[in-house]
Formats: structure tokens, sequence, C-alpha cells
């Protein structure tokens, strides 16, 4: 009898699986960028606007 094997896809399904989660991560850090932007221009201006003060 003569047997086909099939190609073991494991490594493919990790590797898609691994790219797929660093894209998210990606996309979701590169969209909230600007989402403090223009808290951060009220801090340049005017320094008693930060949360952080000394």
């Amino acid at each position: 009898m003569s047997e086909i094997q099939e190609k073991d896809n494991f490594w493919i399904y990790v590797a898609g699986l691994v790219l797929a989660v660093i894209v998210t991560v990606v996309m979701i850090k590169s969209g909230e960028h600007d989402k403090y932007e223009s808290a951060a221009k009220a801090i340049a201006e005017d320094a008693s606007h930060s949360a952080y003060r000394n």
C-alpha cells in the first residue's frame, strides 16, 4: 500500500496567528496615537493642566 502523507502546516498556522496578533496590536496602538494630542497641547501650553504637577 502506498500512503500519501499530508504536509504538516502547523508552523504555517502558528506564523499566521502571530502575524495577525502583531498587525492587530500595531493597528490599535496607531489608532490611539492621536488620542491624547489635545491634552499634550494643553499641558505644553500651561503645565497646571497636568495631573502630574510637582
